[in-house]
């Protein structure tokens, strides 16, 4: 059932369409809704950032990131879509470009004398290690195949439905359906 066809009384499309309000007031200019718009998303960000960046140090970097995002583009917000899958679209770019940020940093900070830091299997949890592996992926695709991206971040790891991802893209079921197929190969033969 779409979010618009559920009664009024069920809980998720309460808090959805409270944060819709939310979002349109905050996007008009109203500070008090802005500030508890921000409240409310707050702890849902980060727990993004942080599924999607291992360190909780950059998580909370992302995390800052999105919501400074957010208080500056949610007047964009059209309300095409849920607010919450444009609120992980950003949160999930805001993440991939502090691991970014993070590479180029440490790029520009290696010399011949003190080479990059990799992720030393020793140190480095599993899920930590595959996670950077995963981001490394990411960036190989959206250099080659960027209209696959989003898709597969949306879907992966934001876990919206089809339906969602299909409705804040503006593209047919059966296309998203491809694209993620296919960025799921790129991926898997990447990280292979």
């Amino acid at each position: 059932m779409s979010r618009r066809t559920q009664p009024m009384g069920a809980p998720e499309a309460r808090e959805d369409l409270d944060l819709d309000q939310l979002a349109a007031r905050a996007g008009a200019g109203d500070d008090a809704a802005r500030d508890a718009l921000l409240a409310r998303i707050g702890p849902q960000v980060m727990r993004q950032c942080q599924r999607i960046l291992p360190c909780r140090q950059d998580a909370e970097e992302a995390c800052q990131d999105a919501l400074l995002q957010v208080v500056m583009k949610v007047s964009t917000f059209d309300g095409r879509s849920k607010f919450t899958t444009w609120l992980y679209v950003v949160t999930a770019n805001c993440a991939r470009q502090t691991y970014r940020s993070l590479q180029r940093r440490a790029s520009e900070q290696a010399t011949p004398q003190l080479p990059v830091d990799r992720a030393d299997p020793r140190t480095t949890s599993v899920i930590a290690g595959s996670r950077l592996d995963l981001l490394d992926a990411l960036e190989h695709l959206e250099a080659h195949r960027p209209e696959l991206v989003a898709p597969l971040v949306l879907r992966d790891l934001c876990q919206l439905s089809y339906e969602e991802i299909a409705d804040h893209l503006g593209i047919p079921s059966g296309t998203l359906k491809s694209r993620i197929h296919d960025a799921r190969r790129h991926v898997r033969e990447r990280l292979a």
